[in-house]
């Protein structure tokens, strides 16, 4: 279900911070979106693949968290939204979340969610890829920023998809399945 409303009640701000239910919000130029909490499935799944990407981003210097904020550092109006993953450089954290760029985010397909609306945001941040995946089907797509804009990589002919970032691919196996492969290893997910 989707809502608008034009002013939002400073009762109802209260009572989502009072109780956690804020705690997946985001403000998109200053306009908030109330954002569900995800499901066990998608957080189990978030989980297992936080839990295998971690160890090759802190081999490239890059630090991983979850549901981490992705902020736009300006004067203008709270500008930031809230990827499933972030892969960052130290150096990008405040007590927030991330300032600016971060190297990879990864978005969490939920029914009905933004993740596709966001792009355009990571890419006006230079980060240079963000990984959409389907926690169900493991439908796994790679965009790259190019020129300013997210545009979709294509698979190989194996069906997969490298991030340049971490050195890593990327695929949808039978089961479903996601297959993450290093130069040091695999993991299937």
């Amino acid at each position: 279900m989707r809502a608008v409303m034009l002013e939002t009640p400073e009762s109802l701000l209260e009572e989502r911070r009072r109780t956690g239910a804020d705690l997946f919000d985001e403000v998109w130029e200053g306009v908030l979106h109330m954002v569900p909490p995800p499901s066990v499935g998608h957080q189990r799944f978030g989980k297992r693949l936080l839990l295998v990407l971690t160890p090759i981003a802190d081999a490239r210097g890059l630090e991983s968290n979850y549901e981490t904020g992705v902020f736009r550092p300006s004067p203008g109006p709270l500008d930031y939204r809230t990827p499933d993953l972030v892969f960052a450089r130290a150096d990008r954290y405040s007590d927030r979340g991330v300032e600016g760029r971060a190297e990879l985010v990864v978005e969490i397909r939920s029914r009905n969610d933004e993740s596709y609306e966001k792009l355009p945001f990571y890419a006006s941040l230079e980060i240079p890829e963000a990984l959409v995946i389907d926690p169900i089907t493991r439908a796994v797509e790679l965009f790259a920023n190019r020129a300013g804009a997210m545009e979709a990589v294509a698979p190989d002919s194996a069906g997969g998809v490298r991030s340049s970032v971490l050195e890593v691919t990327f695929a949808r196996i039978d089961g479903p399945k996601l297959r993450i492969a290093w130069p040091d290893g695999v993991a299937e997910i």
